[in-house]
């Protein structure tokens, strides 16, 4: 059983899981689980019983999903929040999935999965108001890397820098709110908690494909499709430039 382990101190994403964690559910971009495991499972091409790592698993429907048709899943994630709610709908499944609590920029795994997932920006792109984007994300990609086995596949959703560029004006740039260098918004989010509304500010990063292609080939992936990536509409598409995120498929080098 891997252990609940390098944990930084309380980051503003952690407090925002945390607190939204009991209604995240209620998002409307969680309602397509059962159709978007087919499409993972198609393009993984696991046998039955194969382990799979999800890296920024929240409340776990992909994992729980996963298990319920017959794969070992370890599910990780920052937010004990989001845990906590994944552990309880793993137990109203009946399945077992093996979760742990750790920071995916610090998470690395002694036993190689046969294939891995980042969905739906878990982790992946998600900033600390003092984190280097470049830094952060590469260390998550080489952390999943060397924690599969040679040749295992890696399928990834990160935010569509596309979509992000063309959101923004000049004045988000002067006033501070978006960097077109590093792709980068850092803005006030608002959101449900069981006790109300909370807002804190969160800084996400978003990619173009050739900057997340390098990034993938510096971490030792082979990149095999870049699609159209967002959740409720994944398919073998070429990606619009106006949807919230981007479809990475890769397979580790050796």
């Amino acid at each position: 059983m891997l252990k609940s382990k390098r944990i930084k101190k309380t980051s503003e994403w952690q407090k925002f899981f945390d607190g939204h964690a009991p209604v995240y559910m209620d998002n409307i971009f969680t309602k397509n689980t059962v159709r978007e495991v087919d499409f993972l499972l198609k393009e993984l091409s696991l046998k039955k019983e194969s382990s799979v790592l999800d890296m920024g698993c929240g409340t776990g429907r992909h994992s729980i999903e996963l298990a319920k048709r017959g794969y070992k899943l370890t599910g990780v994630d920052l937010s004990s929040g989001m845990l906590s709610q994944a552990k309880k709908q793993a137990k109203e499944a009946k399945v077992k999935v093996e979760w742990v609590q750790a920071d995916a920029t610090r998470f690395k795994s002694k036993k190689p999965f046969d294939a891995a997932i980042c969905l739906c920006e878990g982790a992946f792109g998600l900033l600390g108001l003092t984190d280097d984007p470049w830094d952060h994300d590469y260390a998550i990609l080489r952390n999943i890397n060397s924690s599969i086995k040679p040749k295992a596949k890696f399928i990834l959703t990160a935010l569509n820098g596309c979509a992000m560029i063309r959101h923004y004006a000049q004045k988000d740039v002067k006033s501070g709110e978006f960097d077109p260098l590093t792709i980068v918004k850092t803005h006030p989010m608002e959101y449900e908690t069981p006790k109300g509304k909370k807002s804190v500010i969160l800084k996400e990063k978003g990619f173009v494909a050739t900057e997340l292609s390098m990034l993938f080939r510096l971490a030792g992936f082979e990149v095999e499709y870049i699609w159209g990536g967002t959740a409720g509409n994944w398919g073998k598409r070429k990606l619009d430039l106006d949807e919230i995120e981007i479809m990475f498929i890769g397979r580790k080098a050796n």
